[in-house]
């Protein structure tokens, strides 16, 4: 039997997650993380994209980070997120559409395009899309 770690999962808006998990794998700004018990302390920022957590039990839970805070203990670890989109909510027609729209803006010449806003748009579509591939492989 797998060893488990206290997780806790919040955002500014609500609680999402408090329990035993036996891992979790994240999206930070450097890459994919996967934390497991006893895992050497660190913290680091996360980017937009998905996050994955098994359970005590062995569900597998997921959904979109829009980036955060991880801290990680042995035994504990903590996520302080900005906002979260849950697996249950994705739709893939709306995310390629919205891939492909942030795309074309960024395709366009012009002074009056918010370039920050258009990369983050682009970020999350791209997020939900591995998503819900990632989940559509897991069938």
């Amino acid at each position: 039997m797998d060893k488990c770690f206290r997780l806790n999962i919040v955002t500014t808006e609500t609680k999402i997650y408090s329990g035993d998990s036996r891992k979790l794998i994240v999206t930070g700004v450097l890459g994919e993380l996967e934390i497991l018990y006893n895992h050497t302390p660190f913290l680091t920022s996360l980017a937009i994209g998905p996050i994955w957590f098994e359970d005590s039990s062995g569900k597998l839970n997921s959904f979109i980070m829009l980036g955060g805070i991880l801290e990680v203990q042995p035994t504990v670890s903590t996520i302080l997120g900005d906002s979260v989109i849950r697996a249950d909510n994705l739709d893939e027609a709306a995310a390629i559409e919205a891939k492909a729209n942030s795309e074309r803006i960024f395709s366009k010449k012009g002074s009056n395009i918010d370039y920050a806003k258009v990369k983050n748009e682009l970020a999350v579509a791209v997020a939900q899309l591995r998503l819900i591939r990632k989940l559509k492989d897991k069938r």
